[in-house]
């Protein structure tokens, strides 16, 4: 099985950091989600996760932007970029950077849950044939999205991935998992799914992502919950964390407040 090439202290450059693992869960309601997938080269993948990770094949980079209606912060807007890969046998995804538009926002989902995240301008417009996102940092245009002629899907059908955050813990310098649960609204907002275009500029992937393999638009409630704690009902799972240099399953490392 092939594994990240990356050195974890060259990844970990900058990373957030976060001071407690034992953070709860938040809930975040009224959230649309655009969601895009485009293949790339696998070998660049390879060079981008840290050894505990494994690349797919072919490489896929997603774009997830997401306009936040309620939320602990107010509403929001974010942007992730996100290398699609293994841990384990396990479908996750590496966060490369997020943009966020709300400081307060930013800040907790920095220090409670390892996203690295940039302060700019995120919006995410849908209109009746097409959902267009457009990111923007100190005015200049880095990401836009655009799905177009978006057909229904079943709710099932869409699956959310998990996210593996590079932070600085309690533990060390740790991939942090970030698990949401979510909860798909009745129709009009069901899943729709069409064909996307994407335009990537001055990025850390270092080629432009080619063929979009697929994309997602949802509009959902959603649980963001704690570092590596999966809300199911009521129930909180433990904290679980990762060396970024060993290949394999999680170590367990704490417990999640009650």
């Amino acid at each position: 099985m092939l594994s990240g090439s990356a050195r974890p202290e060259t990844l970990g450059r900058g990373a957030p950091t976060i001071p407690d693992l034992t953070t709860g869960a938040a809930t975040l309601e009224d959230v649309q989600t655009l969601q895009v997938l485009c293949e790339f080269s696998s070998g660049l993948a390879e060079t981008l996760l840290p050894p505990a990770l494994h690349p797919t094949l072919p490489g896929l980079v997603g774009f997830t932007v997401q306009r936040v209606g309620t939320s602990p912060w107010g509403p929001f807007a974010m942007a992730q970029a996100r290398i699609e890969c293994r841990s384990g046998v396990r479908p996750r995804g590496f966060l490369i950077g997020a943009v966020v538009d709300h400081a307060a926002a930013a800040a907790a989902l920095s220090s409670r849950w390892g996203y690295r995240v940039r302060p700019g301008e995120v919006r995410l417009r849908r209109f009746y044939d097409q959902v267009r996102a457009e990111v923007t940092i100190d005015g200049e245009e880095v990401l836009a999205l655009c799905l177009r002629d978006p057909e229904p899907l079943a709710a099932a059908d869409v699956q959310y991935v998990a996210t593996m955050n590079l932070a600085s813990t309690p533990k060390g310098l740790r991939l942090v998992q970030v698990d949401p649960a979510f909860t798909i609204d009745v129709p009009p907002h069901e899943p729709r799914r069409g064909s996307a275009v994407a335009r990537l500029v001055g990025a850390d992937v270092h080629r432009r992502p080619a063929r979009p393999a697929a994309a997602l638009e949802v509009g959902c409630r959603g649980a963001l919950v704690g570092a590596g704690v999966a809300a199911r009902g009521t129930g909180l799972q433990a904290v679980v964390s990762r060396d970024p240099a060993v290949p394999g399953e999680g170590l367990l490392v704490g417990l999640p407040k009650r």
